[in-house]
């Protein structure tokens, strides 16, 4: 390398984002009286109704899933702009009557980012704000992942020249492209946020297009040399309506 010194990313921020994952004791909801799952419900839908009102303001998006596998069964994501939103977000729904059967499974925090390899972005440019303020579809399915970059021996990502970057992550994008109008994908920054350096959202209205886009991309020599990968949680997405039959209360 020499005297090489890297170039940072050039990236630009966007809307805070909250993945809440978490348990339900299903023993201690279903003995629950029916009053007091009815009333418990009745604040959840409130809450509900709140975040609706910040997504119709265009202050924010959400979204309710069951998730599938012991990990969670619940996952509570939200888009704000900033993180006293999302501190405010999480405050209102542990201090919530449903909250008493609710345990945290995994929580990742993280921004919305676009980056950019070769110099800065516009913001003011017609295609970015609509990627920093993305909406969650409300049907279909999520796949959340955090990851991070190689920074081992010969694979170390850091250390790479900017432009060599971009060619790896221009490849990257290629693959990516293969799959728009099925898969519509959010990824957001997360250094010196999380435990990892990223989170990846993947929404399709089929789960299995996330698989052939996951595997696909892992022959991208980005993926292939540096991707470091996190655990995987797919879940269904859940209407209000969905989410009372979930809970027995509809």
């Amino acid at each position: 390398m020499g005297g090489y010194i890297p170039e940072p990313t050039f990236t630009l921020e966007g809307w805070h984002i909250l993945h809440d994952f978490r348990h339900l004791d299903y023993a201690a909801w279903f003995s629950a009286s029916q009053g007091e799952r009815e009333e418990a419900w009745a604040e959840l839908r409130a809450i509900l109704r709140e975040w609706e009102e910040v997504e119709a303001e265009g202050k924010g998006s959400f979204g309710v899933y069951q998730v599938i596998t012991h990990k969670a069964d619940l996952l509570f994501l939200n888009l704000r702009e900033n993180v006293d939103a999302l501190l405010a977000v999480e405050t209102r729904l542990n201090r919530s009557l449903f909250a008493h059967y609710l345990s945290p499974a995994y929580g990742f925090y993280s921004v919305v980012e676009l980056g950019s390899q070769t110099g800065p972005l516009d913001p003011e440019a017609p295609y970015v704000k609509p990627r920093l303020t993305p909406k969650v579809p409300k049907e279909g399915y999520v796949c959340f992942y955090p990851m991070n970059k190689r920074r081992q021996g010969q694979d170390n990502w850091y250390l790479l020249p900017a432009k060599e970057r971009a060619e790896l992550m221009k490849a990257h994008g290629e693959t990516g492209r293969k799959y728009q109008g099925k898969v519509l994908q959010v990824i957001s920054g997360a250094q010196g946020l999380d435990d990892w350096e990223w989170g990846v959202d993947l929404f399709s209205g089929d789960p299995i297009q996330f698989k052939k886009i996951v595997y696909e991309m892992r022959f991208d020599e980005v993926s292939a040399r540096f991707g470091e990968f996190g655990p995987f949680y797919v879940g269904k997405h859940l209407s209000p309506e969905d989410l009372a039959r979930f809970l027995g209360v509809g």
